[in-house]
């Protein structure tokens, strides 16, 4: 039996539904597999080098989590060009001693928005946060026909860049910064930063902002109910949680580690057994 040794690179990771994820359906598979949690809290080492140790170690690959999705970019002997473009690498592939680089971010989320808001208005949708995850998202965002898309940071110099990305990549005008009162007449809202998480609660934005007629995803997966969505709900919004994101992202990360298709449907179903609700839940 084929037996692959992950790990899952980040901070405050403890509440991770990964190692369950990947090891459940990685037994489906017939593989032995086993994924470890590699937080950078409790080790108190850089992200490069607790990279350089996992592949001393002898770990077929890693996934990379907030805050080091481009903070790992520097120690990546190679970076495929979808990632390149996205500039956050949340995969990390070693083949004969090389550490390859994917993000599997972009299509997770894709693929969850698609299937939980199926007819989500697109024409003008408002992202907060310009980090690894928010660039993912944005990229993701323009592919699935986001007409304009609004970007904010705490840190102007970082939704800059990204836009001046995006506009690369998609054409000048599909992308500005913006303010968070740009939401006021957005379709969609879609949140992309650590706020909300249980290490870090609070609301993104203020919640006189939401309206009815907006939909709003946010990426933050612990807890499924953040306060950004019960705030949304309360206003009649559409909200999508960011538990199939998680899922699906893992699911094209497991057949990266393994090259081995894994059956995404059916780690769907084993996200809603652990979570006590399905992973698209609006």
């Amino acid at each position: 039996m084929a037996h692959y040794l992950i790990g899952l690179i980040g901070s405050g990771i403890g509440p991770s539904l990964s190692p369950a994820l990947h090891e459940r359906e990685a037994a489906e598979l017939g593989l032995g597999y086993s994924y470890r949690l590699l937080d950078l809290d409790v080790i108190g080492l850089p992200v490069g080098d607790v990279l350089a140790a996992a592949r001393a170690e002898g770990f077929d690959g890693l996934n990379i989590t907030h805050p080091a999705k481009q903070a790992v970019l520097p120690h990546l002997d190679e970076i495929v060009p979808e990632a390149a473009a996205l500039g956050a690498v949340n995969t990390v592939v070693f083949d004969r001693g090389r550490a390859i680089g994917h993000n599997t971010d972009a299509t997770g989320f894709a693929r969850s928005l698609s299937r939980g808001l199926p007819d989500a208005a697109m024409a003008n949708v408002v992202l907060l946060g310009a980090g690894g995850a928010g660039a993912a998202v944005a990229h993701a965002l323009l592919s699935l026909g986001t007409g304009h898309l609004g970007v904010h940071d705490v840190d102007e110099s970082r939704s800059a860049g990204l836009v001046a990305a995006l506009e690369s990549r998609f054409g000048a005008g599909r992308a500005t910064v913006c303010a968070p009162e740009a939401v006021r007449t957005a379709d969609g809202l879609v949140h992309a930063t650590p706020t909300g998480m249980a290490a870090h609660p609070g609301l993104p934005l203020d919640e006189s902002l939401l309206r009815g007629e907006l939909w709003v995803a946010d990426i933050v997966y612990r807890p499924l109910e953040t306060g950004l969505l019960a705030a949304a709900r309360a206003r009649g919004c559409r909200v999508l949680h960011g538990g199939g994101m998680v899922v699906l992202q893992a699911a094209e990360s497991l057949r990266l580690f393994t090259g081995v298709e894994p059956d995404a449907g059916r780690m769907l179903a084993h996200f809603a057994e652990l979570e006590g609700e399905p992973a698209h839940a609006s």
